[in-house]
C-alpha cells in the first residue's frame, strides 16, 4: 500500500485521485465540487460523472476524457483500475487499485441504503480500505428515508396555505428528495431553484424517476401555496426565498440528526436523509472487507481510527484538504 500517499496520489504513475487542484490524470470518484475539479488533463471516471462534469463546468473542463463502465478494468503501467457503485450519488464510484497482488479500495463518499437515482453500492473486498467518515460516530443512525419523506408528505397535507421549501443541494440530494417523494406516490408538479435545472433535466435524461418539475417563476405568491419547492441550502437565507407564501423551511440532511443544528439553521422541518453511511453501516463495511488495513478521510475520522485500532486493525487518518463542504452531505 506505500505506492499511494496521504493526497491519494500514486508517485510511479502521476495519477491523482480526486485531486482538488488541476493535475495531468485524475481518476474522479464522483461529481460533487469538493471531489470534481475542473482544469485537468485527462479525467477517468464513469461516463455519468463525466456528464455531470460537463454540466457544471463547461464541456472543455478537462483535455481528455476516459469514460469507464463499472467493473472495467483500467490498466496504466503495472497498476490496474476497476470502478465499483458507491451509491452516493448518479455515477458515483469507488476505484479498486491493484498492483502486486495487493487490492486497496478507495471507496470515496458512500451510502450502502438502496437508492432508486443511482446503482448502489457494491462491496469490495480488499488488503487496504480508504474510507470516508463524514458521519463517523455513534450519534450517527440514519432512520429510513420512506418515514423521512411521509413527514413532509403529511405537513404538505396539514400546512395547505403554507409552501414548502426544501433545502437539499442541487446534485444528488435534490433529485433524491424528488424520487422519494414520487416513490411515496406524490404526483404533483415540484417547484425547483433554476440551480436544480440542467441537473434534474439529466437525471430525468437517464430514466431516474423525478416525475414533473418546473422552474420557480415569478407568479403570483399564493399560487405557491400547498406546493414543494426544491432550493439550494444558501437560498433559504437569500433574498430569493422571500416571495413565497407563508414558507415552512425544511432541510434534507444527515446534519439534521443534530437538532441544535437544525435549530440554529432555522429549520422548521428537519428531514434526515443523507447520502453518506452512517456508523453501523460504516463498520459493518469496514468488516466485510476484510481489510486489514484502514484508511481514515473526510469527517469524524477519530472515533473510527479507534473502533478499528480496538479490532486489532492497523488504522489511522488521511486528514485530506478541501473535503468538508457540508452543503453536500
Amino acid at each position: 500500500m506505500d505506492f499511494i500517499n496521504h493526497q491519494l496520489f500514486i508517485k510511479d504513475i502521476n495519477v491523482h485521485i480526486d485531486p482538488i487542484l488541476p493535475k495531468k490524470t485524475a481518476i474522479i470518484t464522483h461529481g460533487h465540487a469538493d471531489h470534481a475539479r475542473f482544469g485537468h488533463d485527462h479525467v477517468i471516471a464513469t461516463r455519468q460523472t463525466i456528464d455531470i462534469m460537463k454540466i457544471r463546468y463547461g464541456d472543455k473542463c478537462a483535455k481528455k476524457f476516459t469514460p469507464l463502465r463499472y467493473g472495467q478494468k483500467y490498466s496504466i503501467k503495472n497498476y490496474d483500475f476497476t470502478l465499483y457503485p458507491a451509491g452516493h450519488i448518479l455515477g458515483s464510484a469507488q476505484v479498486l487499485i491493484e498492483k502486486n497482488n495487493h487490492r486497496l479500495v478507495i471507496t470515496g463518499d458512500y451510502k450502502v441504503g438502496k437508492d432508486e437515482t443511482c446503482k448502489n453500492f457494491k462491496l469490495v473486498k480488499c488488503d487496504t480500505l480508504i474510507t470516508e467518515a463524514t458521519f463517523g460516530l455513534p450519534i450517527f443512525q440514519h432512520p429510513d428515508p420512506k418515514d423521512e419523506i411521509q413527514k413532509l408528505i403529511r405537513s404538505v397535507k396539514i400546512n395547505k396555505n403554507n409552501c414548502h421549501i426544501v433545502g437539499a443541494y442541487a446534485l444528488g440530494k435534490a433529485q433524491r428528495v424528488m424520487n422519494l417523494l414520487r416513490q411515496q406516490k406524490y404526483n404533483e408538479t415540484i417547484y425547483i431553484h433554476g440551480s436544480l435545472e440542467k441537473l434534474c433535466q439529466y437525471y430525468s435524461k437517464e430514466k431516474i424517476n423525478i416525475g414533473k418539475f418546473e422552474k420557480v417563476s415569478s407568479k403570483d405568491k399564493n399560487f405557491y401555496e400547498g406546493k414543494i419547492i426544491i432550493a439550494p441550502p444558501s437560498a433559504l437565507k437569500d433574498r430569493w426565498s422571500r416571495r413565497f407564501p407563508n414558507p415552512i423551511i425544511c432541510m434534507a440532511s444527515g446534519w439534521m440528526t443534530v437538532k441544535q443544528r437544525a435549530k440554529q439553521q432555522g429549520i422548521e422541518l428537519p428531514l434526515v436523509i443523507s447520502d453518506h453511511s452512517d456508523w453501523n453501516e460504516l463498520l459493518d463495511t469496514i468488516k466485510k472487507s476484510k481489510a486489514k488495513n484502514i484508511l481514515i478521510t473526510h469527517g469524524q475520522e477519530d472515533a473510527l481510527v479507534y473502533y478499528c485500532k480496538k479490532q486489532n486493525l492497523v488504522s489511522k487518518p488521511l486528514s485530506i484538504q478541501g473535503r468538508s463542504d457540508e452543503e453536500i452531505e
